[in-house]
């Protein structure tokens, strides 16, 4: 039998990071593990008491399964992280953060002008940074967590769509074909508008070594971009904002045409109606074409999920069920409800509850680059550090959402 050292499976997963090596290290261990104390029991079985070498080797092993264990638990340490440095690009959006110390970006400049900008537009934060922030917007902003979102490089992003096709039809094998007309091709554009926070900081924060910055930064703007997001995303006028789906006009699904978002009326004015009020979610969710209600959702706010939530059908049974697990959705007739708290309450005409494939409907644009600017003297002894990203948004399918309107025409 061949004896394991304790400290190598685990020395060889910390300078590897790789974790098919990692399990395979266990599984040594844990093997290595089985045979120790095998023979410790047939020495119990013959001897009356195992041999001290073995109990000794035993421990060892066993102490080094369960640091191989805790180890694939938590995330790595900074300390443990392998020998990659962080990028150029971070190790000078760093000491500028901490420091104002401006001599890294402007090296970065020399070699690639997209690296930074000068002192009066801020600095482009590094892709890690970018990245963090993007992850918590999509966790907290309910829209763009359901919409589709690209990025771009320039300030307006343009979608061509299809207003007339190609003339089509059936022909027998030797019918002679019609020449076909031309599709017709518009364009709809989504400009990326500025969109800022103004985070603040102690020196004390800045000079401790243990505090991420990545983390913070985003930590402190994720509150802020996201609450703006949500309203513009549902409500925005489209004036140095993103346009919101609300802000559309709005018609009849019997008059509905493209451009415009479909309704279907309560047929009570500021409530759903006293008799069988679950009949018109279903005729909301019938005006959605079979391709769209696949991955269609409700979206409200809180106010208007207390109303229907105590629907029930003619059987006693409530519409609205919760989350079966942790982490899931609730969900209305069997779709899944997304609550944002920016549409509007039930009252007379309103638009309060959106059902559709929000990911076919709406599209958020990010322009790429994140930046900061550093401000040590508005607000002493704090610094301030002025965030900007470009965010655009708008409707880009207007079959894909339709609204329910709590009124009677």
């Amino acid at each position: 039998m061949t004896e394991i050292s304790p400290a190598a499976p685990e020395a060889k997963a910390a300078e590897s990071g790789d974790v098919s090596a990692a399990f395979d290290d266990f599984m040594r261990a844990f093997e290595a593990f089985k045979d120790t104390n095998d023979e410790r029991l047939a020495e119990i079985e013959t001897k009356l008491s195992a041999d001290v070498v073995t109990t000794d080797k035993l421990d060892r092993i066993n102490k080094a399964l369960d640091e191989l264990t805790l180890k694939g638990r938590r995330p790595p340490l900074s300390a443990e992280r392998g020998t990659a440095r962080p990028s150029e690009h971070k190790q000078a959006f760093e000491s500028y953060v901490r420091g104002g110390d401006e001599d890294g970006f402007r090296r970065l400049e020399q070699k690639a002008l997209s690296a930074g900008t000068n002192a009066d537009g801020g600095y482009l934060v590094p892709v890690e940074t970018e990245t963090e922030i993007g992850k918590r917007l999509a966790a907290i902003s309910p829209i763009r967590a359901i919409a589709d979102v690209r990025q771009v490089s320039s300030g307006t992003y343009r979608k061509p769509f299809m207003t007339a096709g190609p003339a089509v039809g059936w022909a027998g094998e030797t019918d002679s074909r019609s020449q076909t007309t031309s599709p017709t091709i518009a364009a709809l554009d989504f400009p990326a508008m500025e969109l800022y926070a103004m985070p603040a900081a102690t020196a004390a924060l800045l000079d401790d070594s243990a505090v991420n910055i990545d983390d913070w930064i985003a930590a402190e703007v994720e509150s802020a971009f996201a609450a703006q997001e949500g309203t513009a995303f549902v409500s925005g006028d489209g004036t140095n904002k993103p346009k919101g789906f609300l802000a559309y006009t709005t018609a009849a699904e019997a008059s509905w045409s493209w451009g415009k978002l479909g309704y279907v009326v309560t047929g009570t004015s500021a409530a759903l109606p006293s008799s069988n009020p679950s009949d018109v979610l279903v005729d909301l969710i019938y005006t959605l074409k079979a391709g769209y209600r696949a991955n269609a959702r409700f979206v409200l706010n809180r106010r208007t999920q207390a109303t229907v939530r105590k629907l029930k059908d003619a059987d006693g049974h409530y519409l609205w069920q919760p989350a079966a697990v942790a982490g899931g959705e609730a969900s209305l007739m069997g779709f899944p409800v997304t609550e944002a708290e920016d549409m509007p309450d039930i009252a007379a005409n309103s638009l309060s509850l959106a059902f559709g494939d929000f990911r076919r409907g709406y599209l958020v644009v990010d322009r790429l680059g994140v930046r900061v600017l550093r401000d040590p003297y508005s607000a002493k002894p704090y610094v301030l550090f002025y965030t900007t990203k470009r965010v655009g948004g708008g409707v880009q399918d207007f079959d894909a959402i339709k609204l329910l309107k709590f009124g009677t025409s």
